[in-house]
């Protein structure tokens, strides 16, 4: 008896130190799962932290709209992209350095095709081959009306903002606004219209696509110079703009 009171109480030590290593392994493993939670919880506290340019929160690609014209605008196929830059290239070296009018250019390619048409569809009868399948090419009806209702959006807000800076409500505005036109009329003075107009196509269809490749050191440089502009805005805020009357009621009070 006392030889099986002692096998007992071996078998309860030994089970004892069992469930106190499990306690403490299930222990361990809740704090590991507390501390990937917290490390996740902060990880996700700096990611929302980051500094993006006009307070972007999406992908470049979902900010162009997604689809095909952003996958065309960031370079998704080379091929293709590389080809839409060669013909705008191929367009302002015809018209600006060759010196070629729009109209002249237009009717050349229509003599040619129309000319090349005709006499391949006239003697195919005579080679035994079939003539030219020309494509039927229409404007559908839902394109044109969502450019036309784009185009009418994009007018009416440009429209709206200019009323708006009229009336004197948006100083930044204003002053952003007659910013941007006076370095307009300084590239129009440089260049021609069909110039600038290629100038800022290209801008525009390069900056994002090295925007996207740069990202992280673009918008850590961007938020430096936000801090710089707030900093001298203030500035002039204080020194300049609010000395300015801002109407009668302020002068009677």
């Amino acid at each position: 008896m006392a030889d099986h009171k002692e096998e007992q109480s071996v078998m309860d030590k030994i089970s004892e130190k069992f469930h106190g290593g499990d306690s403490s392994s299930s222990s361990d493993s809740d704090d590991e799962k507390k501390k990937g939670s917290s490390s996740a919880s902060a990880t996700e506290a700096m990611k929302a932290k980051i500094y993006r340019l006009f307070g972007r929160e999406r992908p470049v690609h979902s900010v162009l709209g997604g689809g095909k014209p952003a996958d065309l605008v960031l370079w998704r196929n080379k091929k293709i992209s590389g080809g839409v830059l060669a013909g705008a290239t191929a367009i302002w070296l015809l018209f600006e350095v060759m010196e070629y009018h729009l109209l002249t250019l237009v009717c050349h390619c229509l003599i040619v095709s129309l000319a090349i048409l005709f006499l391949w569809s006239n003697a195919s009868s005579f080679i035994n081959k079939s003539p030219p399948n020309i494509p039927e090419v229409k404007i559908p009806e839902d394109v044109s009306v969502n450019v036309a209702l784009t185009l009418r959006y994009e007018i009416n807000r440009g429209f709206a903002t200019l009323r708006e800076i009229g009336h004197g409500h948006d100083l930044k505005k204003f002053l952003i606004v007659i910013a941007g036109l006076w370095l307009f009329s300084v590239l129009g003075s440089c260049c021609n219209f069909l110039t600038l107009f290629y100038i800022v196509f290209v801008a525009l269809y390069t900056i994002p696509v090295l925007y996207e490749k740069y990202e992280d050191k673009v918008d850590a440089f961007g938020e430096k110079a936000m801090i710089e502009l707030k900093k001298y805005y203030a500035i002039f805020d204080e020194k300049c703009l609010s000395k300015i009357p801002k109407g009668l009621k302020d002068k009677k009070h």
